[in-house]
């Protein structure tokens, strides 16, 4: 959620600087995520001026071209040919001096130059409105009236003020404070006991003389109350739809949203204002003059206002009129009855949903408007004939119109206070801090809190609607908490706790624990994915998946079958903000279906290896990330869970373009390798991406079983023999060592491969190995005769076996 500084002033004296009200919003726990600086339209206006045209005359060599003089200030005048088609001697207009810069409305920035246009010497430009971002219109030049100060900076004739932007992670149980007047009344509440000031909450001023009418036109019908137990609406006549004057858009865009028309924005103003969603039907199309909130049969379809047709359940909350649904109720409007250009009557709708059938329908239908949003988390019962005011006020002020009704209201059961007692002694117990009763009846009164009756034991409380969080003693004793700041309780001298005995912890989190340290410890950092995916990224069957019957988001509608795709979308992500040297991992669940539809889930350790293996340094080289780099990584995880001994075998599937698979006894270990390019299409990955998965219960076995066994030293020098293996291309070098540990036995401590050659040179399809060989007894010296013997069988094994020649 988005909250101005400069709107939230208008609502409180708040008297601090935005890095301090960051600092408190978040102590009161609206946690500030950013917090940046809005300038308003076309960066602010900057280096705009008000200018005079003093004289206009005709382009020597361009009919539609004028020469005209501006007074800009002082004894200022500039030439500035200009081709709108209203420029006039006397006008006072907006000027771009030469290197101003224009964030036009559409398209990209553009710096004012001194420019000859045709043969004659431009210095500026006067501009249109589009031209500087502060309207779509480009029928000609801005027109001010005669009182703009020639020379005033344009921001200031606009009235323009740099602002601030809070981003507030707002916790879903918090929907008291989604909104400006929300925000409010917490930080008047802090700042009050905080800095023992008396601040007044200012709540935007209603004209009460507009409502005159005593008729109601249009009949409202509330079918079903327990879905919306409240339900207030307003005829206005005679309003002209159009662009809303700048002050409004700018207060919409500042936090985010992007104006419509007058009435839109209007209804979207009292939303950010308020927290109470309204909606704006075209009262001309309301058939039968009758409003009815009701449900309609199952399956009956209805169009939106994005021109979807959507299929309704028969518990899915409508807004009707005689002859069919107008709007999905606190949700979506619907094509047919929404505000356009030709609409001249209004009527304004300002409701109560049940939040719990506004988040069935929301998720069923995948419709997360903000509308939605506020209703499924709770408003206020109490304010929705107080926003519908003062949306008619706002409307005739930029629309024009007078109101046509009087405010229907239909709220047969008023929801009544929320009762709570709270205990002086539970409260102590919980904070850890007494605070004095005096302190605690400010905080609760500031709040909106009613005391209805004390003792001095107990306070009897009166909850008003709009906290919905606000049910049990607890939570009253976490709003005293937050506003009188957990940073106020002291540390004690002491700390009293009960001692609680735990053994060991679990085997499989020290064996995670275990493998997680060994990774962060090299590097690589650790990732937690969403479980949901998109079943777009698997196999086009669907076989084996877990359909979701209901998502928030309409594209996560599976779990994951494995772990590759949640993981290439955090690799996309942070490639895709410039961070390219990756080595991430994740231990986590794929799910899955059988056959005979039963569920089962399967445990997984996940490698991500792309770009260098290490930061970039003045001190060494880093090299980019390859197969081998992961080879080894993998073969140290294995050895850190005791698993030394598997068979390798190459990977023939559709996720690598070449891997390898350890297994131990015909069960998976792991496989990895270099991901197939199709796979890092799908989320417009370019660079080379490593992979492994390891699977994790196979491993964990493996692991309970082993032992860490502890050798001394060698007391015995080893011995080393080479040899020079030329063999054909598709034997793997697997195979040599194979051969060497079935020979070689217990005093075969190491194989390896250091010099690797192929060329035409040794025949076609030959490559040539170079293979050391470390033999080492430990209970004596190992003789020539012995290593010759055993490197002689060697030999014979790779000539008959793997039909090697030794060079």
């Amino acid at each position: 959620m988005k909250i101005s500084y400069n709107w939230l002033k208008e609502y409180l004296d708040i008297g601090l600087m935005p890095q301090q009200l960051s600092e408190l919003l978040t102590d009161i726990g609206l946690e500030v995520e950013n917090m940046t600086e809005y300038k308003g339209p076309g960066n602010g206006l900057e280096g705009l001026v008000v200018g005079h045209v003093k004289k206009v005359e005709k382009h020597p060599d361009a009919d539609k071209l004028t020469v005209t003089q501006v007074e800009v200030g002082g004894d200022e005048v500039l030439q500035i040919v200009c081709g709108a088609p209203n420029v006039a001697e006397g006008q006072k207009v907006v000027v771009a001096l030469p290197g101003v810069t224009l964030y036009p409305a559409k398209g990209e920035s553009f710096t004012i130059k001194k420019a000859k246009i045709r043969g004659v010497e431009s210095f500026g430009m006067i501009c249109a409105e589009d031209e500087i971002g502060i309207g779509t219109s480009h029928d000609g030049i801005i027109v001010l009236p005669e009182s703009a100060r020639t020379g005033m900076k344009a921001s200031d004739f606009y009235g323009l003020k740099n602002d601030w932007i809070f981003e507030i992670a707002l916790t879903p149980n918090r929907a008291d404070a989604f909104s400006h007047l929300g925000v409010a009344r917490d930080v008047r509440a802090a700042l009050n006991i905080r800095f023992d000031k008396n601040l007044p909450l200012k709540f935007p001023v209603i004209d009460e003389s507009v409502f005159t009418k005593k008729e109601t036109p249009l009949e409202v019908v509330v079918e079903e109350p327990a879905m919306c137990p409240r339900y207030s609406g307003i005829l206005i006549k005679n309003v002209k739809v159009g662009e809303s004057p700048l002050w409004l858009k700018e207060r919409l865009r500042s936090v985010g949203q992007r104006p419509i028309n007058n009435i839109v924005d209007v209804t979207n103003f009292i939303l950010q204002e308020f927290g109470q969603p309204l909606h704006a039907f075209d009262a001309d199309e309301i058939r039968g003059g009758k409003v009815i909130v009701k449900t309609l049969p199952a399956n009956t379809k209805f169009t939106t206002l994005d021109e979807v047709e959507r299929v309704l359940s028969g518990d899915d909350l409508m807004i009707c009129d005689a002859e069919g649904g107008m709007c999905i109720a606190g949700i979506f409007g619907g094509m047919h009855s929404g505000v356009s250009e030709k609409t001249h009557n209004i009527f304004l709708e300002s409701a109560h949903f049940n939040p719990a059938a506004i988040r069935k329908t929301s998720t069923r239908l995948g419709l997360r408007t903000d509308a939605a949003m506020r209703f499924e988390k709770g408003t206020d019962p109490a304010i929705t004939v107080t926003a519908l005011k003062r949306a008619v006020n706002l409307i005739l002020q930029v629309a024009g119109g007078e109101a046509g009704s009087a405010v229907v209201d239909v709220y047969p059961k008023p929801v009544p206070p929320f009762k709570i007692t709270l205990h002086y002694a539970h409260l102590d117990r919980l904070i850890g801090y007494p605070i004095d009763a005096d302190t605690i009846h400010d905080i609760l009164e500031n709040l909106g809190i009613s005391i209805e009756s004390e003792s001095q034991q107990t306070l009897e409380l009166s909850i008003p609607p709009f906290k919905v969080d606000v049910h049990r003693e607890a939570d009253v004793i976490e709003e005293v908490l937050r506003i009188y700041g957990l940073n106020r309780i002291p540390h004690p001298e002491t700390i009293r706790t009960s001692i609680s005995l735990r053994g060991d912890s679990d085997l499989r989190e020290q064996v995670n624990n275990k493998v997680s340290d060994y990774l962060s410890s090299i590097g690589f950092r650790e990732m937690i994915n969403n479980s949901l995916s998109r079943s777009e990224y698997y196999s086009a069957n669907g076989n084996g998946f877990v359909y979701l019957q209901k998502s928030a988001n309409a594209d996560l509608n599976v779990l994951r079958q494995n772990m590759l795709y949640s993981g290439l979308e955090a690799v996309a992500y942070n490639l895709n903000r410039k961070n390219n040297d990756l080595k991430l991992y994740e231990i986590g669940k794929s799910y899955h279906q059988d056959d005979s539809r039963s569920f089962g889930e399967a445990w997984h350790l996940t490698l991500f290896v792309t770009g260098m293996k290490h930061p970039e340094s003045w001190t060494a080289k880093s090299k980019q990330a390859d197969f081998f780099y992961l080879k080894a990584v993998v073969h140290n995880v294995l050895r850190r869970m005791g698993v030394s001994r598997f068979e390798e075998s190459a990977m023939d599937t559709g996720i690598f373009q070449y891997g390898l698979g350890y297994s131990f006894r015909e069960k998976p270990l792991v496989q990895f390798g270099l991901l197939q390019p199709e796979h890092l299409n799908k989320l417009d990955i370019r660079p080379e991406v490593y992979y492994a998965d390891f699977d994790w219960e196979n491993v964990f076995e493996l692991a309970k079983s082993s032992v860490i066994l502890f050798t001394e030293i060698p007391r015995f020098p080893g011995v080393r023999r080479d040899l020079a293996l030329l063999l054909k291309e598709d034997i793997p070098f697997a195979a040599v060592r194979k051969i060497a540990v079935e020979e070689g036995g217990k005093i075969l401590k190491g194989v390896n491969l250091f010099d690797f050659y192929q060329d035409v040179k040794l025949g076609e399809g030959m490559k040539s190995y170079a293979v050391s060989y470390f033999f080492e007894h430990e209970e004596r010296t190992l003789t020539d005769s012995e290593v010759d013997e055993l490197m002689t069988k060697l030999m014979s094994r790779y000539r008959n076996e793997l039909k090697a020649e030794i060079r």
